[in-house]
């Protein structure tokens, strides 16, 4: 008889870590993530998740690009939840009619929990190293943004600065400049920009990553796309064998069958052909404009604007009534009070950011 525990099965999914956003916190919980095109298409991140050192050039179809590592490798899979979360801000922004700007500001941990990271110390500290690979992985491309091609050597961001930081590390509110590169994609009016899934955050697999953003690019809600495995291995980025390759992919392919893990598509494996279909359950809500909200409407008078001012505690105004309006729009609320609503959020973001530096 058998006397040793049943081992229980691994989730194929990151655990929900904060399924519970906080009434004033400006984040992406109600309003779908969005990612720039070229980076779902190309693959400009490794799927390793251990520093990968190794330069690599990509071609197809007349599309180039090069990528050369930091001392801290090449920019990950899961970095690119940062570039999510600034693209999506972007477009919230965009969507209110405000002007979009490449230098943004925001809570740190507004950041972690919309992208379903740990809020730990450990939490701030994969995120700085997450900053740093993206601003030191250098990118060589042909790849149009926008209207625009850019030859120099660029990296994901320009920069990126810690405006306040807790005794233990913890990071506060932080400034990210978006590269010339990716800002362009954002400021072609949405054009080359795709609403993803929540869900996309909590796929364990740096493959299974790949995958999606690859079905999304490629599939949308079309009834099928398919891919020839050596093509596929190509546009995934994976360093494996095409043997080893094809073994992961069978994996994930019967697991998706029967978790349906993955969202809104599912996989079939024919020989060396993949095939991609949206699920049944798959809505247009993707393709759908999103309507304008009436928050950028609201006006607030000079009183309350003085009064607010008073509690801001070394922050710039304008930066707080942007994420006080990012906020309303996210809950689709309009307050009966403006200036009352406003006022009460500077004291709300002051008591738990503390005061800027």
């Amino acid at each position: 008889m058998n006397t040793e525990p049943e081992q229980k099965e691994r989730s194929p999914l990151l655990p929900l870590r904060h399924p519970k956003p906080d009434f004033f916190v400006c984040d992406i919980f109600d309003a779908a993530p969005k990612s720039d095109m070229a980076s779902m298409e190309h693959p400009l991140f490794t799927l390793s998740t251990k520093p990968d050192m190794n330069p690599r050039r990509y071609e197809h179809n007349g599309n180039w690009l090069e990528l050369n590592p930091s001392h801290l490798g090449l920019a990950t899979v899961f970095d690119r939840d940062i570039l999510i979360y600034c693209i999506s801000q972007c477009m919230a922004t965009l969507k209110e009619g405000r002007v979009v700007h490449k230098t943004m500001r925001f809570a740190a941990h507004d950041l972690l929990k919309a992208t379903n990271r740990q809020t730990s110390k450990e939490g701030y500290t994969l995120f700085k190293t997450a900053l740093e690979r993206l601003r030191s992985t250098s990118i060589q491309t042909n790849i149009k943004m926008g209207e625009t091609e850019v030859l120099d050597g660029f990296g994901f961001i320009d920069k990126y600065r810690v405006v306040r930081e807790t005794r233990d590390g913890r990071m506060q509110a932080i400034e990210i400049t978006l590269s010339d590169w990716l800002f362009n994609a954002i400021d072609a009016k949405g054009d080359q920009i795709l609403t993803i899934s929540r869900q996309y955050f909590q796929l364990r697999k740096p493959l299974e990553r790949r995958l999606y953003e690859i079905a999304r690019k490629h599939c949308g809600q079309n009834s099928k796309w398919q891919c020839g495995l050596a093509k596929l291995q190509k546009k995934a980025g994976s360093q494996s064998t095409l043997k080893e390759f094809r073994r992961m992919l069978k994996a994930i392919v019967e697991m998706n069958r029967e978790k349906k893990h993955i969202p809104d598509y599912s996989f079939e494996l024919d020989k060396d052909l993949f095939i991609v279909r949206p699920r049944s359950e798959f809505t247009d809500m993707y393709s759908e404009p999103e309507k304008p909200c009436a928050v950028d409407k609201i006006i607030i008078r000079q009183s309350g604007m003085e009064t607010a001012k008073k509690f801001a505690a070394g922050y710039d105004l304008y930066f707080l009534e942007g994420e006080w309006r990012d906020m309303l729009a996210a809950k689709k609320s309009i307050p009966d009070s403006p200036e009352g609503s406003f006022v009460s959020y500077v004291k709300w973001y002051v008591g738990k950011h503390g005061a800027a530096r």
